[in-house]
């Protein structure tokens, strides 16, 4: 997969946000590149229900921005890299939970868990230990109800897993407080990175349902998750499609 000059850019309230990781393989040399130096990262995974927030969220878009590595989460965003002429794979974070771990157990890279809750961290790193051989967890962190990713509590948060002796921690927070607890990460504690992954820890724990495989490969993931929970989702989804019109027309723009 070669993209054509550019990454695919999107736009926020304060700048171009660009998709630069384009595929799985692509993403492995540079994370592990990052281990094997002892230098920190923070992965976020773009998606529809993100740019939604990131056109009027100024805190979130500066989070975005902050990003060392930006991949595509959703089919709508690699629909959009190929109307651009700049394609680029599906990395759902999800997907990339697992995949993330056997880098760092093969690299020695210890790693924390923050976020989610207590039993669901306990079963994630057991899950995660047992595919991902050697892997060290070093510390499980779930933040209270109401965690403020810029507050004392989050630089705490962050410095004891740096304490615990992690070099990655993954953050299970939701958006946008994952990427602002990992926009502030790369401040506090620079020699970590940081992978914002959304439920995927929970889906790992078995404390959340993910959409089956089968449902996953006809692109039909967010529709599963509407119809599960249309009293919370119905909204967001609207918005999504809402932003289409904007976003082909920027998508087109980008033609080289």
């Amino acid at each position: 997969m070669k993209a054509k000059g550019q990454p695919v850019q999107f736009s926020t309230i304060k700048g171009p946000v660009t998709v630069n990781v384009a595929d799985h393989a692509a993403l492995e040399r540079a994370v592990r590149a990052r281990f094997v130096a002892h230098e920190g990262f923070a992965l976020a995974t773009i998606n529809l229900d993100h740019l939604v927030k990131l056109a009027k969220d100024e805190g979130f878009a500066a989070a975005y921005l902050a990003q060392d590595f930006v991949v595509a989460d959703g089919n709508p965003i690699v629909w959009l890299s190929r109307k651009a002429e700049k394609p680029v794979e599906l990395l759902p974070g999800a997907d990339l939970v697992v995949p993330l771990a056997q880098w760092a157990a093969e690299e020695g890279t210890p790693v924390a868990l923050i976020g989610s809750t207590d039993e669901a961290l306990g079963a994630a790193a057991e899950a995660l230990k047992t595919q991902a051989p050697g892997l060290k967890v070093v510390a499980c962190i779930a933040p209270p109800m109401g965690f403020d990713p810029e507050s004392a509590a989050a630089e705490a948060v962050l410095k004891q897993a740096a304490e615990a002796g992690a070099r990655m921690a993954f953050l299970a927070l939701g958006a946008p407080k994952q990427e602002r607890l990992a926009a502030r990460g790369r401040q506090v504690v620079p020699q970590l990175g940081f992978a914002s992954i959304g439920a995927g820890l929970d889906f790992l724990a078995g404390t959340q349902n993910r959409a089956p495989a089968w449902v996953r490969k006809l692109a039909l993931e967010w529709l599963w998750r509407a119809l599960s929970n249309p009293a919370r989702l119905a909204g967001r989804y609207l918005r999504c499609i809402g932003i289409l019109p904007r976003l082909m027309k920027e998508a087109r723009a980008q033609r080289d």
